[in-house]
C-alpha cells in the first residue's frame, strides 16, 4: 500500500521535477517462430508479436490515466534475431527487420529492440549475416534497434567483430545521411550486455527470460537534483543518503507501474531497471545533478568521482525498493540526450577522453556521440575497443552509440529530435589505429574470469 506521504511527494516529482516512467517494454519469445522459409519465419514473428502486444499500449495508458503517473514509452524486445533466424535459407535479414518494425507499428510502439547478435567469442552463420544486414535494415525501417554484444569478462573481446562494427557503423551512416545518420542512433555496441534491459537501442528478450515478460525503465534526474538542492555544503555522506532515499522513492513508483502492468496483461513482472534515465528538457540532466555536487561545470576534475557516488547511491537506493532490480541500473550519460552534456561540451568542460573515464563508474558508456563524418571506420573500431576494454576488465556493462554525421565538422551540431535531442560535434584523436585494429583475432579475457 502506498501511504497518503508517498501519493504527496510522487505528485510533487511528476509535477516540478520531470519524473516519468520511461519505458514499459514487453519481451517476447520468438524461439517457436523458426522456419526455413524466410517469409513464413517474418509471418510468423508479425503475428506472434501483434498477438503478445496488442494490449501493451492501451495498458500503459490506462495506467497512466488512473494513477497520474507519466509512462514515456511502450516498447517491445524480441530474442536475438541472429538466433530464432539462422534456421532460415536466406542471406540477409533486412525482410526480418522489416517484418519488426511492420509489428511495432500495428501495435503502436515506438520501438522494438532485438536486431541483435552475441558473438563475444565468435560468430555462427546467422550472426554474420544479421551483421551485415544491420545498415540496410536500419535505413529501411523506421521503429528497429539494434545491438551486438562482442565482448564479456568471461570469453574476451572479439577484435574481428570490432574490425567490422567500426565499418557497419560507417555504412549505416551512409544509408541514412538524409537523416543526418539516424540509423546509427539505434544501433548499440556492447561489452557485458544484460538480457533483461528495458533500455533502447540495446534492448532484447534474454534467452533465459521467460515467454514473456513486463520490465520497467524509471527514470528522475530532476528529482534527485531536486533533492540535493536541500542538503546543499554538507558533506558526500549526506549526498550518498539523500540520493539513496530519492531512488528508493523513484523505484517504489515504477514497481507499482510494473505491478499493474504485469496483473493487468497476465504477463509475469520481469526487472525494474532504476536508471537515471536524462532528457533534452531543462531540469531533467544527469550532468546537472553532478554539478549539483560543486563542480563549475560536468567534465570538470572531481566529475568521474561525483559519478561514481551518484551511480552507486541510485543502485544502493532501488535494490531496497525492489526485490527485482536489473537491466544496467545507474545513471546514463547520452550526450545528446542531456541538456547539461550538450552545454559542457559546448563550453568545452567535457571532451571525448573524459567521457570515456566516466564510463568507468556509470551505467552504460559512450551514448549518443556525434563525432565528423569523416571519421574514420579504424578509429570508430578504436574507441569501441577501448570501451569494451573497460567492461571486460572491470566486469561492467560498457557499450558505444557512436554517429559519424556525413557532412559534419567540428564546430557543427545536428538535430536528431524528441528524447534523442541534438549534439556538437565532438572531436576525436586523430592519431590512427589502423594497424592495431586490423590485427583481428580475441583478446583473451583477463584472470579475473577464471575466479569462480
Amino acid at each position: 500500500m502506498l501511504t497518503i506521504q508517498e501519493i504527496l511527494e510522487t505528485n510533487r516529482m511528476i509535477e516540478q521535477n520531470n519524473f516519468d516512467v520511461r519505458t514499459i517494454t514487453l519481451g517476447i519469445s520468438l524461439r517457436d517462430c523458426c522456419h526455413p522459409d524466410i517469409k513464413i519465419f517474418c509471418q510468423n514473428i508479425y503475428e506472434k508479436i501483434t498477438r503478445a502486444g496488442e494490449h501493451l499500449v492501451r495498458t500503459g495508458e490506462d495506467i497512466e490515466a488512473e494513477y497520474g503517473i507519466p509512462i514515456i514509452n511502450k516498447r517491445i524486445s524480441v530474442t536475438p534475431i541472429a538466433i530464432v533466424a539462422e534456421s532460415c535459407h536466406t542471406d540477409s535479414y533486412v525482410p526480418v527487420a522489416q517484418a519488426l518494425d511492420a509489428a511495432a507499428k500495428t501495435v503502436g510502439v515506438n520501438f522494438i529492440g532485438g536486431f541483435s547478435a552475441l558473438v563475444e567469442k565468435g560468430y555462427t552463420k546467422g550472426d554474420r549475416i544479421l551483421i551485415q544486414s544491420i545498415p540496410e535494415a536500419l535505413a529501411q525501417t523506421e521503429r528497429v534497434c539494434s545491438s551486438i554484444n562482442l565482448a564479456s569478462t568471461k570469453a574476451g573481446i572479439n577484435m574481428d567483430c570490432v574490425r567490422e562494427m567500426g565499418q557497419i557503423i560507417k555504412r549505416t551512416a551512409e544509408l541514412t545521411s538524409d537523416r543526418d545518420a539516424l540509423g546509427c542512433a539505434k544501433l548499440v555496441v556492447f561489452a557485458n550486455v544484460p538480457e533483461d534491459n528495458p533500455f533502447m537501442a540495446g534492448a532484447f528478450h534474454g534467452v533465459g527470460e521467460a515467454e514473456k515478460v513486463i520490465s520497467v525503465g524509471v527514470s528522475g534526474p530532476g528529482v534527485v537534483k531536486r533533492a540535493l538542492e536541500e542538503v546543499r555544503g554538507q558533506d558526500f555522506s549526506a549526498v550518498a543518503e539523500t540520493i539513496k532515499k530519492t531512488a528508493f522513492k523513484i523505484t517504489r513508483v515504477g514497481q507499482l507501474v510494473a505491478q499493474e502492468a504485469s496483473r493487468r496483461m497476465g504477463v509475469p513482472f520481469g526487472i525494474i531497471d532504476l536508471s537515471l534515465a536524462p532528457t533534452p528538457a531543462v531540469g531533467d540532466s544527469v550532468a546537472h545533478i553532478l554539478e549539483e555536487m560543486g563542480l563549475e561545470s560536468c567534465g570538470a576534475p572531481g566529475t568521474t568521482a561525483a559519478l561514481a557516488i551518484l551511480n552507486d547511491a541510485v543502485k544502493k537506493g532501488g535494490l531496497m525498493a525492489s526485490s527485482h532490480v536489473g537491466g544496467l541500473s545507474g545513471a546514463f550519460i547520452p550526450v545528446s540526450e542531456d541538456a547539461g552534456m550538450i552545454a559542457a561540451v559546448e563550453r568545452g568542460s567535457l571532451t571525448l577522453e573524459k567521457l570515456e573515464a566516466m564510463t568507468c563508474v556509470c551505467s552504460v558508456g559512450l551514448d549518443m556521440i556525434a563525432v565528423a563524418g569523416d571519421t574514420s571506420a579504424a578509429t570508430i573500431s578504436g574507441i569501441i575497443a577501448d570501451e569494451a576494454a573497460i567492461g571486460m576488465i572491470n566486469n561492467k556493462t560498457t557499450a558505444v552509440r557512436i554517429i559519424p554525421v556525413p557532412g559534419k565538422k567540428v564546430g557543427d551540431s545536428v538535430e536528431f529530435g524528441g528524447l534523442l535531442g541534438y549534439s556538437p560535434i565532438i572531436p576525436v584523436n586523430t592519431f590512427k589505429s589502423d594497424d592495431f585494429i586490423a590485427r583481428g583475432g580475441r583478446i583473451p579475457a583477463p584472470i579475473r574470469s577464471l575466479t569462480n
